[in-house]
C-alpha cells in the first residue's frame, strides 16, 4: 500500500514525458517561421525578409543587449524569472484573486517563459488556452536554459505593426543596436509588447511616454534616482518604420546561400556600404536612362567584401534594378592588361621597361589599334601599361601565348569566359572574352598581397580561397607602374596616385558598352563598373571618363589613410638598360646604347628586346663604312679602304618614330655611289606628291588645301599616319586624299608589313 502513491507519481510522470513527446512545443517560430534578415558585420540590417505574415525579426543574442534592458524587462515582467519552473503560483492565484474581485483582469500572471509559449503557438484567453499555455512553458523550461528563453523572448516580443524583437524595434524606431539603449529607451521598449498597437511610439508618443514612466516607476528600487530623474526627462522620438534597405541584392544573394537561417550575419561594413549606395545614387542624374552602375570593396588583409552594390537604384526598374552587375560576365577591356604584363615578368619575356612597338601592326591579320588612334613609337613596357596602349599588349601576348595566358589566368584564380567552343586568341587582351567585376577585383587584390589573389567573402566563417596569379615581385613591379601616374592620376591631381599608394587601370569594351575602373590601396581592393546591363553601346563612356572619377571618390570616402612604405622585395632590383637591344648597361657597349631607361629588374635577369617580327637578322650586327668618305659600303663595291662599324637595329617598324640624334646613332648612312644597288629593302618605299620639308599656301580664303598622296614600291597593303596617327588603310597603288584644315608642321609617314616605310615633313601656311 505504501507503494501505490509512488507509483501513480512514476506513472503520471511516465505520462507527462509521452505527451511531452507526443506534443512537442513548436520551437521553430510561430504560423509563420520563414523570416529572414541579412546583416552587416556590426549587427546593422541590411535587409529584412518578412514571414507569411510580414512580420520582420531580428533574431538576437542576450549579449548584444543592453544590460540595462534585461534588467528592466525582468524587473517589470517576472522578478522570479530567474528561478521559477516556467510558472510562478503565486501570480497566478494573485491575478486570480484580483479578476474574481474586481470582474477584471488586472495583471496577467504570466511568466516570461509563458509569454514565450503563447509567442510561439497562439493560445485563446480562455481558462483552457491558459493551462496550455502553462504546460507549453513547463516543457520549455525542461528543453531550453533560460538564456534560450529569454532569447526567444528577445526576438519574438511583439513591438507594433510588422516588427517583432527588440533589436527589430530599436533598429526602426530608434534607429540604433538595442546594446545602444538608454535608460529611457530600454523602459520604453520593456512595457511596449504589452499594447504594442496601442503604444507605438511613432504614433502614440505621449501614450508611449505614459507606459514607459510607469515601468521607471517600478525600478526606483534597482536604478539610482538620478538615473530615474534623467529618464523621465528625454522626450519619446522615434522614426517612422521603414523597410531597410542596404545592399538589396548581395542580401538576396546571402539568404539563398542559408534558406534555412533566421539571421545572415555578413562582412559588409554598413558604414561603407552607405557611403558607396550615395556616391552611386549622386551619379544617377547625369547618366542616361537605363544605364546602370555596380561596385565592390574588397578588403585585402581579409577578403572580405565591405560594400557591394549590385545596381544603381534597387528602385529603378528602367535601370535594371534587380540584374545584379557584381556577378555578370561581361567584356572586360584592358583590365587584363597588369596581369599580362606581370606574367611576361614572370616567364621572363621582359622588364619593367623593355622596348616595344607602339606603331600599325598586323598580326596574322588581327591589327589593333589604340583607344584615340594614334601611336607613340617605341615604349618601354613600363609607359604601355599606364597609357594602356593596345598594340604593345597585343606584342606581349603573342609572345607569352594566348592559350597560355588564359591557363595562368584562370590557375590564378580568374574565371575567364570564352564563346562556345572558341580557344583563345589575342583579341583575349583587349576584352575578347568575358569575366565578372566580383572576379576581377578578387584577381586585382593579388597587387596588394604578394601575387596571391583571392575569391571575395561574404561571410566571416568562409574558408579562404586563395591563387597565386604572380610572384611576389611581379606584382611589387606592376603595382609600382600602375602607383607612379598616367593619365588616371590626373583625374585627381598630378602625382596624386604615387602620393596615395592607389594603384590603377581603366578598360572599355568594345562599342562603350562596358566601362571599368579598378583599384588597389594597402588597405582595399575597389572595382566599378558602369553601362547597361542589356549590353546597349553608350558611345563616348569610357572607363577613364566615367568610372574612374567614381573609383576616385570612393577611395576618397573610405580610405584616407597615408601609404606605408614598401620595399621591393628581394627578386626585385633597379638596373639601368639600354636601348634598343634592352640589356643592362654593363652588358651593352656604349655605342649600342642609343637611349638609357632605369628599369625594375624581376630575379637580376635582362630579358632582350623581342626579336624583330618586320625584318630578319640578329639585333647587332657588323656594317661598313667607306674609310674616306664615311658612307656605307660593302666589300664587293667599295672603292677604296673600308671599315667595321658595329650596330645595334631598332625594331623596324619604330624606325619612322625615332627622334633626330637617335636616328643618326641608329640607321647606317647613305650609300657609297658605286654600293646604291645594294641598298637595303627598306628604302624601296617612297611617298610621291608631296616633298620633304614643302610648304604649302592656303589660296586666299580658299578651300583648305588638299593633297593628292601616293606611294611607289609598296607591297600589298600601306598604312598612313599623320603625327604618329593612323589617318589610312589603303591597297598598295591607291591614292589617298588628305585635307589640311589647321596651319602648322605635319609629319606624314607610309608604311607596309614588311617594315619599309618613307615619311616626309611639311609646314601648312
Amino acid at each position: 500500500m505504501k507503494r501505490q502513491p509512488q507509483l501513480a507519481l512514476a506513472t503520471a510522470l511516465a505520462l507527462l514525458l509521452v505527451a511531452d513527446q507526443l506534443w512537442p512545443p513548436p520551437l521553430a517560430g510561430g504560423a509563420a517561421p520563414h523570416a529572414q534578415l541579412v546583416v552587416a558585420r556590426d549587427g546593422t540590417p541590411l535587409r529584412a525578409f518578412p514571414d507569411q505574415a510580414h512580420i520582420w525579426r531580428h533574431p538576437v543574442r542576450v549579449e548584444d543587449v543592453s544590460p540595462r534592458y534585461l534588467e528592466a524587462l525582468v524587473a517589470y515582467e517576472d522578478r522570479s524569472f530567474w528561478w521559477h519552473p516556467g510558472v510562478n503560483p503565486w501570480s497566478l492565484l494573485r491575478a486570480g484573486w484580483q479578476w474574481l474581485r474586481q470582474g477584471e483582469i488586472v495583471s496577467g500572471g504570466s511568466t516570461l517563459t509563458m509569454q514565450v509559449a503563447r509567442l510561439l503557438e497562439e493560445t485563446p484567453r480562455t481558462l483552457a488556452g491558459k493551462l496550455r499555455q502553462i504546460a507549453r512553458a513547463v516543457q520549455l523550461e525542461l528543453r531550453l536554459s533560460k538564456r534560450e528563453i529569454l532569447e526567444l523572448y528577445l526576438s519574438y516580443a511583439p513591438m507594433g505593426g510588422v516588427v517583432e524583437g527588440v533589436e527589430a524595434a530599436s533598429r526602426a524606431y530608434l534607429g540604433k543596436s538595442a546594446r545602444d539603449l538608454s535608460a529611457s529607451e530600454a523602459a520604453l521598449l520593456t512595457v511596449l509588447p504589452q499594447a504594442p498597437s496601442r503604444l507605438r511610439p511613432d504614433r502614440y508618443p505621449e501614450r508611449a511616454r505614459a507606459a514607459r514612466d510607469k515601468v521607471l516607476d517600478r525600478l526606483q528600487v534597482r536604478w539610482s534616482p538620478a538615473t530615474i530623474a534623467d529618464a523621465r526627462q528625454e522626450p519619446v522620438i522615434a522614426l517612422s518604420i521603414r523597410e531597410p534597405l542596404l545592399a538589396p541584392l548581395l542580401a538576396e544573394r546571402l539568404r539563398r546561400l542559408k534558406p534555412a537561417a533566421a539571421r545572415v550575419d555578413s562582412t559588409v561594413d554598413a558604414a561603407i556600404q552607405q557611403t558607396v549606395e550615395h556616391l552611386l545614387a549622386t551619379r544617377l542624374a547625369v547618366l542616361p536612362a537605363r544605364v546602370s552602375m555596380a561596385a565592390l570593396v574588397v578588403d585585402n588583409a581579409s577578403l572580405e567584401v565591405r560594400a557591394y552594390a549590385g545596381s544603381a537604384d534597387f528602385t529603378d526598374n528602367e535601370r535594371f534594378a534587380h540584374v545584379d552587375m557584381v556577378r555578370a560576365a561581361r567584356s572586360p577591356g584592358s583590365t587584363l592588361k597588369p596581369f599580362l604584363y606581370g606574367l611576361a615578368l614572370d616567364e621572363g619575356l621582359t622588364h619593367s621597361e623593355s622596348l616595344l612597338a607602339d606603331v600599325p601592326q598586323s598580326f596574322s591579320g588581327y591589327q589593333p589599334g589604340n583607344f584615340q588612334a594614334d601611336f607613340s613609337g617605341p615604349v618601354s613596357a613600363s609607359e604601355a601599361l599606364r597609357k594602356s596602349l593596345n598594340v604593345p599588349a597585343v606584342e606581349v601576348l603573342e609572345q607569352l601565348g594566348a592559350r597560355r595566358f588564359v591557363a595562368l589566368l584562370r590557375r590564378g584564380g580568374l574565371k575567364l569566359e570564352l564563346p562556345r567552343g572558341a580557344a583563345p586568341n589575342l583579341s583575349v587582351i583587349l576584352g575578347g572574352t568575358a569575366v565578372s567585376l566580383e572576379g576581377l577585383v578578387g584577381a586585382y587584390t593579388a597587387l596588394a598581397r604578394a601575387g596571391v589573389s583571392g575569391r571575395p567573402r561574404y561571410f566571416a566563417d568562409a574558408p579562404l580561397e586563395e591563387a597565386r596569379m604572380m610572384s611576389a615581385g611581379a606584382a611589387f613591379i606592376i603595382r609600382d607602374i600602375l602607383e607612379s601616374g598616367g593619365p588616371l592620376a590626373r583625374l585627381v591631381d598630378d602625382g596624386v596616385g604615387e602620393r596615395r599608394g592607389i594603384a590603377w587601370k581603366t578598360g572599355t569594351s568594345f562599342g562603350f558598352r562596358d566601362a571599368w575602373a579598378l583599384g588597389v590601396s594597402d588597405r582595399f581592393t575597389i572595382g566599378v563598373w558602369i553601362g547597361r546591363p542589356d549590353g546597349t553601346p553608350n558611345p563616348g563612356f569610357f572607363g577613364a571618363n566615367i568610372a574612374a572619377p567614381l573609383l576616385v571618390d570612393i577611395f576618397s570616402a573610405i580610405d584616407d589613410a597615408a601609404p606605408r612604405a614598401r620595399t621591393p622585395p628581394a627578386s626585385v632590383s633597379p638596373a639601368i638598360i639600354c636601348w634598343p637591344l634592352g640589356l643592362r648597361r654593363e652588358a651593352t657597349p656604349p655605342e649600342l646604347c642609343h637611349q638609357q631607361r632605369t628599369a625594375w629588374l624581376l630575379n637580376g635577369t635582362a630579358p632582350p628586346t623581342f626579336p624583330d617580327r618586320l625584318r630578319a637578322g640578329a639585333a647587332r650586327y657588323v656594317d661598313y663604312r667607306d674609310a674616306s668618305s664615311g658612307l656605307r659600303v660593302r666589300a664587293a663595291c667599295a672603292a677604296g679602304q673600308m671599315h667595321a662599324v658595329d650596330m645595334a637595329r631598332w625594331p623596324a617598324a619604330v624606325e619612322p618614330w625615332l627622334d633626330g640624334a637617335t636616328r643618326q646613332r641608329a640607321l647606317p648612312p647613305e650609300w657609297a655611289p658605286a654600293c646604291r644597288s645594294a641598298r637595303a629593302p627598306e628604302g624601296g618605299l617612297r611617298i610621291v606628291g608631296v616633298s620633304d620639308g614643302e610648304s604649302i599656301r592656303r589660296a586666299g580664303n580658299g578651300p583648305a588645301p588638299e593633297l593628292r598622296l601616293e606611294a611607289r614600291g609598296g607591297q600589298e597593303e600601306l598604312i598612313w599616319l599623320l603625327n604618329g596617327r593612323q589617318i589610312a588603310r589603303l591597297p598598295a597603288r591607291h591614292a589617298l586624299q588628305q585635307r589640311f584644315n589647321d596651319a602648322g608642321r605635319y609629319q606624314i609617314t607610309v608604311m607596309d608589313d614588311a617594315g619599309r616605310y618613307d615619311s616626309v615633313e611639311i609646314s601648312v601656311r
